[in-house]
């Protein structure tokens, strides 16, 4: 059921075949970001090609024709057997369908073109809004995904900038993806967890790990580090074996050059981080040439980690860098990874700054807030037709309600053109012959073009990240 493309579509749109106009040959759509009140002014481009290479690379089967009619005949809705009929005979099942984007990766500014979609076959001009659900869905997601890591890491980038004497060392495993559990779906986080990995290399989301391998050819796109939790800190005895949990932890992972992160506030964080790692435990830590990283998840997070690391640097001791920021030892660090969203981040940074201390010191885990807690209205994406080819002739389509102006649409065949170093949607016949289109063909009737690979989406969107960034 849920391989079937037919049936991946809005109840509403099994009624639209009847709804073109006489003589329809070509509709082209496009999607973009139209903008929303989060602040958010750019989106990254990701995600698309997963989507064809799992769903749309694979012809529709005859098998399929018959599920959907079936479901469409007791759901209440025509169905266009006929329709699908024909591109299972004269397409040999494969969607009659050409989709240009702009690269995956790239840092596009709202309001532009991302993707057009258009029929190849004029008996089909109905199929390219049919398949808006889906296609709006695979590029809205992990492209907001993206974006939101994209934000936070220009939050600590900016930080570090300020605080720290590598910035470029520091970045790509500062944030670190902890949203498994907490979306609606393990696709969720596959998709959602191989586009944080546009902008950082920690995470704890194997299925994004896994679908980075599948679909953009990395072999080992995140990293991860031997971490506790509270069920394994807290069955060696209570409040009371807490410590020897403490000492099993070192024992285990804390080897030289290594990292093994900790949990400690399973019954009081400040004991936990004066009185055991600082005081008991020490020398252990200090003995065993690893970098323990404390764990706080509870209390308020703009405090509590500040409050650790001073603590921290009181123990273990603190140097000064060339920015005039205190550094820990090497010897400990801290993560917040509870409460954890950018704005949170921005927050807490500001406070460790403030307190004297380099963003060295801190790294972040973000869970829901990474992964769950966005949506389409995000960055305000949506697919729209812009030009229908009737008769032979084109018209431009578009929509202008009174009501909201943020809601108009695009007119025409859209072209996406870089014009001093800047991004600009135009019509395609506006475009001059030494401006290119930066929107390239990437699916055309079942066959996938002009792929990409995670580390080529890195590099432009880290070389954009700079550009944009410093």
């Amino acid at each position: 059921m849920f391989d079937n493309i037919i049936l991946d579509t809005d109840s509403y749109k099994g009624s639209h075949f009847l709804q073109m106009p006489s003589g329809s040959e070509e509709q082209s759509s496009y999607i973009e970001a139209r903008g929303s009140d989060c602040g958010w002014d750019k989106a990254i481009v990701f995600g698309l090609q997963a989507y064809l290479k799992e769903y749309l690379s694979k012809p529709i089967t005859l098998e399929m024709i018959d599920e959907a009619e079936m479901f469409w005949q007791g759901h209440g809705e025509p169905f266009n057997k006929e329709g699908w009929y024909y591109i299972l005979n004269d397409h040999d099942g494969f969607l009659p369908l050409e989709i240009r984007a702009a690269a995956e990766g790239t840092i596009l500014p709202n309001s532009n073109v991302m993707v057009e979609v258009i029929n190849t076959d004029p008996k089909c001009s109905w199929l390219t809004s049919y398949m808006e659900t889906a296609l709006l869905r695979a590029v809205w997601y992990p492209s907001t995904v993206a974006t939101n890591s994209y934000m936070a890491k220009k939050v600590i980038w900016d930080a570090l900038v300020k605080s720290s004497e590598d910035p470029e060392g520091q970045i790509g495993f500062k944030l670190h993806d902890f949203g498994a559990r907490g979306v609606s779906s393990r696709e969720s986080a596959a998709l959602g967890g191989m586009a944080h990995l546009v902008n950082f290399m920690g995470t704890d989301t194997v299925s994004g790990v896994l679908a980075a391998k599948k679909y953009y050819n990395e072999p080992m796109a995140g990293f991860s580090i031997p971490a506790s939790e509270h069920s394994t800190m807290t069955t060696w005895g209570g409040r009371d074996g807490e410590l020897d949990a403490f000492k099993n932890m070192i024992k285990q992972f804390a080897k030289p050059g290594s990292l093994v992160a900790c949990v400690s506030d399973s019954y009081d964080i400040y004991n936990a981080t004066e009185a055991l790692w600082g005081g008991m435990l020490k020398q252990d830590v200090l003995d065993s040439g690893a970098t323990l990283v404390v764990r706080p998840d509870s209390g308020d997070p703009t405090i509590v980690p500040i409050d650790c690391i001073k603590i921290l640097a009181e123990k273990f001791g603190s140097s000064t860098n060339a920015k005039g920021y205190k550094v820990l030892n090497p010897a400990v660090r801290v993560i917040q990874g509870d409460g954890i969203t950018s704005s949170s981040i921005e927050v807490i940074l500001e406070n460790l700054l403030e307190a004297g201390f380099s963003a060295d010191n801190i790294s972040f885990g973000m869970g829901g807030g990474l992964l769950q807690q966005i949506n389409r209205d995000t960055l305000g994406f949506a697919m729209k037709c812009s030009a229908l080819k009737v008769s032979g002739y084109w018209r431009d389509v578009y929509k202008d309600p009174a009501t909201d102006q943020g809601k108009r649409s695009k007119k025409g065949r859209l072209a996406l053109i870089c014009q001093n170093g800047e991004y600009q949607t135009i019509r395609k016949e506006n475009r001059k012959p030494d401006q290119e289109d930066l929107l390239k063909i990437v699916f055309r009737n079942g066959k996938l073009y002009n792929t990409t690979n995670l580390a080529n989406v890195r590099v432009l969107a880290g070389a954009e990240f700079v550009a944009l960034n410093g």
